[in-house]
């Protein structure tokens, strides 16, 4: 039998915490080694089984990761950059692998990971949604086969708590189709459109975000031609799936040597 593989969650009080933890209990392979939160939250000293409600785990939540680095094999780390990056710091010294699934980087703070993935084995995903990647793939095909024919837009939703816009995921997309159509994001992507614009430009990539109430996440990109128009859209409907590929990118790097890893590379996309 393969050895269970110890995850280490952060932000584990929050909504994504507690659904990864709800994951792990239901995998065969996997339990929970640690959980760590911000000093601050009153999570901090409590059972995180019991505050996830899947019943005691003996894992208190804790709020420094270098006190329970001999706790855990993988940490997955869903919360804000600043709190990532000082995280690989902590990981790059002890040789611990991550899942990174925080979004909302520059490019100062993207360098940064790159560069703790030269010593740790370090997987990084805007979106850890199996569906997501897939309509990543589908974008790609659908821009190449269209071209300069069409207009494309980005269209989002999350719920009302997140703090980035867009998300990572459709700043994800328009880098696909910038990619892919032979443009310039930073020159030729429109964030929103008010007043007098003008005649909308053929290499704009144009992006409108929506946030409010408990909208999980939903994207949509437009291919927008004469007479007819394509859309390919993704919709979340829990939280699960975004686990349940956090989990799979756990597996993927456990035991594997330093480098980059992604999900378009753990699907063969």
């Amino acid at each position: 039998m393969s050895a269970t593989i110890r995850i280490a969650i952060t932000g584990a009080a929050g909504r994504m915490g507690k659904t990864l933890i709800q994951a792990i209990q239901e995998a065969p392979d996997l339990c929970l080694g640690a959980a760590f939160e911000h000093p601050d939250n009153p999570a901090v000293g409590t059972d995180a089984g019991e505050f996830c409600g899947v019943g005691k785990l003996d894992v208190a939540i804790s709020a420094d990761p270098g006190r329970e680095l001999d706790a855990f094999d993988v940490v997955i780390d869903f919360t804000v950059p600043a709190a990532t990056l000082a995280l690989a710091d902590v990981c790059r010294g002890a040789g611990k692998a991550m899942v990174v699934g925080t979004t909302g980087f520059d490019d100062q703070q993207l360098a940064q990971l790159q560069d703790a993935a030269s010593q740790i084995p370090l997987f990084m995903a805007p979106n850890m949604s199996v569906g997501v990647n897939l309509t990543f793939k589908l974008i790609e095909i659908a821009a190449r086969a269209l071209g300069d024919s069409v207009d494309v837009e980005v269209m989002e939703m999350h719920h009302r708590h997140k703090v980035d816009a867009p998300s990572g995921t459709a700043v994800r997309m328009g880098e696909i189709l910038a990619q892919t159509l032979g443009r310039n994001l930073e020159e030729d992507a429109v964030y929103g459109r008010q007043g007098i614009t003008g005649a909308r430009q053929r290499r704009t990539i144009g992006f409108a975000t929506q946030r409010g109430g408990d909208i999980v996440g939903e994207h949509t990109v437009m291919f927008a031609g004469e007479g007819e128009r394509i859309e390919i859209t993704h919709r979340a409907n829990s939280r699960m799936n975004y686990a349940q590929g956090a989990l799979r990118a756990a597996r993927h790097i456990y035991a594997n040597k330093a480098g980059l890893y992604d999900m378009q590379g753990l699907l063969n996309l």
